[in-house]
């Protein structure tokens, strides 16, 4: 009989990686994004120890949508103020914070819990083609699994 292994975080390396945005469409893009950070796509996977990846993601002001989102998408968020409920279209919000986008499209198919918001600072985001994790020499990742 084989035994199942609990793989500790002691055990396991860093990995990078890098996303082009300008080349996925938002949905499946943070989607990769999440199953990357929870660590899904390694062997090793073990629900409750942080085995994922980091993710560096450029051109985020680039991202492409399908159908008509530009222009009907909203974001709503709440102030803590009676009628303090306030919205932003997606045209605004991408051409004012466009890692927002990003950020909120993963940060929602990740843990609600103590984990995933590790694994949200483990995500970092760029609205140009720069970034400052070079040292880090991230693996650009060129197709998405569909």
């Amino acid at each position: 009989m084989q035994a199942t292994t609990h793989v500790r975080s002691a055990d396991l390396k860093e990995r990078w990686l890098l996303y082009d945005a300008s080349q996925f469409t938002l949905g499946r893009l943070a989607a990769q994004i999440a199953m990357n950070l929870m660590g899904k796509d390694t062997p090793n996977y073990t629900a409750s120890e942080m085995n994922g990846a980091f993710v560096v993601v450029i051109n985020a002001e680039q991202v492409q949508t399908t159908g008509k989102k530009e222009q009907a998408k909203q974001y709503f968020h709440y102030t803590g103020y009676p009628g303090g409920r306030k919205e932003v279209d997606f045209a605004d919000l991408q051409s004012r914070r466009p890692d927002e986008i990003i950020r909120q499209a993963v940060k929602r198919m990740l843990p609600k819990s103590t984990l995933g918001r590790d694994m949200q600072r483990r995500l970092k985001i760029y609205g140009g083609a720069d970034h400052p994790h070079t040292a880090q020499q991230p693996q650009k990742i060129e197709k998405i699994r569909s």
